[in-house]
């Protein structure tokens, strides 16, 4: 093995023992990406929401969540790269971690930054031809999305109890404008942020998506979002498919043609 240095998408540089053997992974889209990428042994430990694959969702030792890592558990492991992400991961548990070990950090808000992601992995685990491969398959997929020429205004919701959407400068709010909706969370500030039913009935919005994570959403919140604004459309979407920036993209292009064609 020889050290080699990388650089992550904070512009922070990375020196590890290349190519990684005891590898941690705190995201669940990056979870499935290396799984997709080949790796098996070399991937230690996952979080408790990596549930794709299952087979690794199953078996593989768990560190706590995304957002509260066992990070003695982590420090017991020893592992020689850990692979985060910037929203996803707690800004403190990642200093603390990456003041002990390799620490890899994404930072995806559009397709664009996804892409960069899944080859920069495939880069520093040593599987460059099989991670160009998987991103040029989602980016030619991507370029067969037929967006709304009308541009309807949406809501994407996120949560309840508060309502909450996803708005700018996030990676849904970036799908949703590349398929063609104009996103009524714009308006509001904050990242993620709370929408009161007042405000939901003043901007009026034709589409009410209500994702199926984070939060459970299922068709008795129909009901509620429909007393709100009974002209919208509501619709269940498939949250997976709208914010896992790995290699689950190569099935969200083919559904988001196909949920179109019921718009």
């Amino acid at each position: 093995m020889e050290e080699r240095i990388f650089v992550d998408q904070l512009n922070r540089q990375i020196r590890i023992n290349y190519p990684p053997k005891r590898i941690i992974s705190t995201v669940p889209s990056q979870t499935e990406l290396l799984y997709d990428l080949g790796l098996n042994e070399e991937v230690i430990a996952i979080t408790k929401f990596c549930i794709h694959p299952e087979e690794w969702f199953k078996t593989k030792t768990r560190i706590g969540g995304t957002k509260k890592l066992n990070i003695e558990k982590i420090k017991s492991l020893n592992p020689d790269l850990i692979i985060a992400n910037k929203e996803e991961n707690t800004r403190e548990e990642i200093e603390e971690l990456a003041n002990l070990f390799p620490v890899w950090i994404s930072d995806i808000k559009d397709l664009n930054d996804a892409l960069a992601m899944i080859h920069s992995v495939g880069e520093i685990v040593n599987k460059q031809e099989r991670a160009s491969l998987i991103a040029d398959e989602i980016e030619m997929s991507f370029k067969h999305i037929k967006p709304l020429k009308k541009q309807p205004k949406l809501a994407y919701f996120i949560w309840r109890e508060p309502w909450m959407l996803a708005g700018k400068d996030t990676f849904i709010n970036s799908i949703l404008s590349d398929i063609g909706f104009d996103n009524i969370a714009l308006k509001l500030e904050g990242r993620y942020p709370e929408i009161s039913a007042t405000q939901l009935q003043e901007f009026n919005p034709e589409y009410l998506f209500l994702s199926s994570e984070p939060y459970p959403f299922c068709e008795k919140h129909f009901i509620e979002l429909m007393q709100i604004c009974p002209n919208a459309k509501v619709k269940l979407v498939d949250g997976e498919l709208f914010s896992w920036y790995g290699s689950r993209l190569l099935h969200s292009a083919e559904y988001m043609n196909k949920l179109l064609c019921t718009i």
